[in-house]
């Protein structure tokens, strides 16, 4: 008897269509989820279920821990007309993130990008007193009219989660300030109470969210305030802050909150320190930023800390000045501090107007 005798017939590798239609809809979404991303939207166009999946955090949550997608350091200057340059840093890499050719964006008004979170832009229409809310990889958008006409406003914040949206803004049109929230969940705006002062010098730093509420510092003497997000009411926290602070800014990331702040007098800092809030409300020294590197973020900001503006992302807590291209932060996990580089594609005229934003695309992120 030859060996191949013993050989069993060949079988088709294509599965039977009668098994998958039979599969449980939890072990198919569980095989969908191991498609790359860009796969899988090719294939939603096939079938109506598939297209319901982007919109299912179940199965979002299993893509994500499957196909991890990349995370981006996105900056936004007035000269940049529908294309941001973004940093992937994942890859490491530079590229460019084209929006004029989104059918999202309205061409015939002008828009100016306020606010990012979690995938989800947040822009200004002034010609059309509203907001343009966008999620550019699900290809969803909202236009929110303005609450009030004429409407100015100031430290707008945008705070994405798995169960919807809020963007926070403190209104300038009246004498005594009024904030106004608007809640994606019952498409609709709210007015509360303000708070004076709050550090409105700064527009390029917005509140920081944290345990359900947005933290904010306050001019000398520095202290922190927070407003509660469900209950619109605000509050001071009994916390100290540290001593011979000339500048400070908060982050939150990893459920966790961090104060970065300038050591000095008479308004010139001499050091930067990094500080992290212990659970009985005591801020614990991180870090100190190297001499030289503190040299050249001072100079960069030649002493005008109301351009310092600091964020979270991926890990990282980034540091950046409006009137400088590169951004200097803190990789938490490894305990050291770095500078990203120039964009190598900016025209070297651009001397001011740098927005950096973090940029985690986020297919559930309803708008």
């Amino acid at each position: 008897m030859s060996p191949n005798s013993f050989l069993l017939p060949a079988r088709s590798t294509d599965m039977d269509p009668g098994i998958w239609s039979r599969l449980p809809e939890e072990i198919l979404e569980y095989i969908l989820s191991f498609l790359p991303l860009k796969t899988f939207l090719y294939l939603r166009s096939t079938c109506k279920h598939f297209t319901s999946l982007l919109f299912s955090p179940s199965f979002i949550s299993k893509h994500s821990s499957s196909s991890p997608f990349s995370s981006f350091l996105l900056l936004s200057h007035p000269q940049c007309h529908g294309c941001f340059p973004i940093y992937d840093s994942v890859l490491s890499s530079w590229r460019n993130f084209a929006l004029s050719s989104s059918p999202l964006i309205p061409r015939s008004a002008a828009s100016t990008l306020v606010s990012l979170s979690n995938g989800i832009f947040c822009f200004s229409l002034p010609s059309s007193c509203s907001f343009l809310v966008c999620n550019f990889l699900a290809k969803s958008s909202r236009v929110i009219k303005f609450p009030s006409y004429p409407f100015g406003f100031d430290l707008l914040t945008l705070v994405s989660t798995p169960f919807g949206y809020k963007i926070f803004m403190i209104c300038s049109k009246f004498s005594s300030s009024e904030v106004f929230v608007y809640d994606s969940k019952v498409h609709s705006w709210g007015k509360f109470d303000g708070f004076q002062p709050i550090l409105t010098d700064n527009n390029h730093q917005e509140g920081v969210y944290f345990n359900g509420s947005l933290y904010f510092t306050t001019p000398e003497p520095f202290s922190t305030v927070s407003f509660n997000m469900e209950s619109g009411k605000w509050e001071r926290p009994n916390v100290e802050l540290p001593g011979e602070l000339t500048f400070v800014r908060l982050v939150s990331g990893d459920g966790k909150l961090y104060l970065v702040g300038g050591i000095g007098r008479n308004g010139i800092s001499r050091s930067m320190k990094l500080w992290e809030l212990e659970e009985g409300g005591n801020w614990m020294e991180v870090e100190r930023l190297p001499e030289l590197m503190c040299r050249k973020f001072m100079s960069i900001c030649y002493h005008n800390y109301e351009h310092a503006y600091c964020f979270w992302h991926r890990g990282m807590i980034c540091v950046c000045c409006y009137t400088w291209s590169e951004i200097l932060y803190y990789k938490v996990s490894r305990r050291t501090w770095h500078w990203l580089p120039r964009c190598p594609s900016l025209p070297e005229k651009w001397s001011c107007g740098f927005r950096w934003f973090s940029f985690v695309p986020e297919l559930y992120a309803l708008v």
